[in-house]
């Protein structure tokens, strides 16, 4: 039995190695072919060996081109000011929705809470025209506001904080309104620290969602000063050649945050979501 657990336990890790190599691997494929040029990108593609992973001449060139030819850094910098922006916005507005659905009875909740619920099932493109039509009547097209303002509420992000604090015992919130304190220092106070598995696991999402958005940005902020990095991407290109190289490192760079940002918050957001779970 000793020997069959220590097998069982073997073959596990083979296929979660296997799994991650998996997952690894485009990652990896795009990091280092941000490091070759063009020619030696297509030169060693086929058949596949090891020169097809690892650079024969390794270079940076590509990474300073898209920085000094394509004004790359300006497309950070706009994505940068967006999420940092938009995610406390988005958790605010979820945490504060979802206090309320927890916590209080009114007429129309179920109806509300479902309208909440649907509102992540539509796709953008669904709703793309009209929203740019009010976005355009606002005179917020081109402006780091034109790209807030739609994703300002998350019906995802409210789901996840009203499911959580539906774990928060009732009888802690009443000890504190008889101890005098009015519900927003019991939301800010009580509620809210005990929420940060679920904050964070909301502003991850949050935060990878807007980090990769591409059709808003590309209908709202068309005008280089304002372009943020996914629509940066696809301007490394003309009519006559497509620079892989340069989208290879372009890429590297847009993956490479939001990795960096969740290896150290990966606990919480297990954690976020796990204690989410549906409760009735």
């Amino acid at each position: 039995m000793h020997k069959y657990e220590r097998l069982k336990k073997v073959l596990l890790y083979i296929v979660l190695a296997g799994i991650a190599i998996v997952a690894i691997f485009p990652f990896f494929y795009i990091l280092m072919a941000s490091f070759r040029t063009n020619m030696e990108i297509f030169e060693y593609a086929l058949p596949f060996t090891w020169k097809t992973l690892i650079p024969q001449e390794w270079t940076f060139d590509n990474y300073i081109a898209i920085f000094k030819g394509f004004n790359y850094g300006l497309a950070l910098k706009n994505t940068l000011v967006v999420v940092v922006v938009l995610v406390p916005f988005v958790l605010t507005i979820s945490a504060l929705g979802g206090f309320v659905f927890a916590f209080f009875d009114f007429k129309g909740k179920k109806l509300l809470f479902s309208l909440c619920l649907i509102s992540f099932m539509i796709p953008t493109d669904a709703i793309a025209l009209p929203l740019y039509d009010l976005v355009s009547d606002m005179k917020l097209v081109n402006t780091y506001w034109g790209m807030i303002f739609p994703s300002a509420a998350s019906g995802l992000a409210m789901f996840l904080f009203t499911q959580f604090f539906k774990e928060i015992p009732k009888s802690l919130l009443e000890a504190a309104r008889i101890d005098g304190a009015n519900w927003l220092q019991i939301f800010w106070r009580i509620v809210l620290p005990l929420s940060v598995p679920v904050t964070i696991t909301a502003g991850l999402m949050v935060f990878v969602n807007e980090w990769n958005n591409f059709f808003w940005p590309l209908l709202a902020a068309r005008k280089e000063e304002i372009r943020t990095l996914q629509v940066a991407l696809s301007y490394f290109s003309d009519e006559n050649e497509v620079f892989f190289s340069y989208i290879f490192a372009g890429a590297a760079i847009s993956a490479i945050v939001p990795v960096l940002l969740f290896l150290p918050l990966q606990k919480y957001f297990v954690q976020g979501i796990s204690s989410s779970g549906v409760k009735g």
